[in-house]
């Protein structure tokens, strides 16, 4: 089996059915070619227990709707030929696309990370609070709507000089088991006039700091975003689940020693 992709919306890991890489990828002229395997949809519910053993790493290859192609390459998460470029991410409003197709109206928001750390994003209006839940926003301001993308793309550019666009797993992790700090956040906000704000509370309880691992064993806290927040061996642990795919997995739990949990919140 391989983790081949992760949902950090609702929670989840995709783990393929494979029982190895596919040889002879290290040609690179093009992907690979192998055989479709399924691939199962884990839920990563609160309360729920992972048992997955860590093995070696590769390129995770590609899902598609007929399911999981491997990839031998070494590089991880994916090698050159399985790693997509969305220009839509690197958009300033100068479309970079040969035709232009993100014509539905789009959000322009500010999200807040514990304890005091904001940006700046985009998206469609209709997936807003799906956006924030999926980058582990603790809060969120609903700023203003756009009729396309070109236009909150160049919105977001003006203010990103202040405002950054863009926040890193690490800091997102730090954040975990504090509060937003609500000054910093009212601050912020009363320069833009937002149209609504929303809250987010991800269930995850903590009483000590979680340690950075990586690993899919234990019992499961909830995600925050793209973190994985587990209790094992009397310790909690944060895993970014970006970390886990490409790793080829057997059932029975991890043998590593791992660090001790970093002692209750100050």
């Amino acid at each position: 089996m391989q983790i081949v992709g992760y949902d950090a919306t609702e929670g989840g890991l995709l783990v393929s059915d494979c029982d190895g890489a596919v040889d002879g990828a290290a040609d690179r002229s093009g992907p690979p070619e192998s055989t479709a395997v399924p691939v199962e949809y884990v839920p990563l519910d609160p309360g729920a227990d992972l048992d997955y053993r860590l093995g070696d790493r590769h390129c995770a290859g590609i899902v598609t709707d007929d399911g999981h192609r491997s990839c031998d390459d070494p590089d991880a998460p994916y090698c050159t030929a399985h790693t997509s470029t969305w220009v839509c991410a690197r958009c300033t409003g100068t479309c970079l696309k040969d035709e232009m197709d993100c014509f539905d109206d789009h959000a322009v928001y500010l999200a807040a990370f514990a304890p005091d750390t904001f940006k700046i994003g985009v998206t469609k209006e209709w997936r807003l609070e799906t956006r924030l839940r999926e980058q582990g926003a603790d809060r969120g301001a609903h700023l203003r709507t756009v009729e396309n993308g070109r236009i909150a793309r160049e919105i977001e550019a003006g203010l990103a000089d202040e405002i950054p666009d863009r926040v890193r797993v690490p800091t997102k992790r730090a954040g975990l088991g504090r509060t937003v700090d609500e000054a910093a956040w009212a601050d912020l906000l009363a320069g833009f006039d937002p149209r609504a704000t929303v809250e987010f509370d991800y269930g995850l309880d903590l009483a000590e700091r979680p340690v950075a691992e990586t690993i899919a064993t234990g019992r499961i806290r909830g995600t925050k975003g793209r973190l994985l927040v587990v209790d094992h061996g009397g310790s909690t642990y944060a895993v970014d689940l970006r970390d886990l795919v490409g790793y080829e997995v057997t059932h029975g739990g991890t043998d590593r020693r791992l660090q001790s949990s970093l002692g209750a919140f100050g």
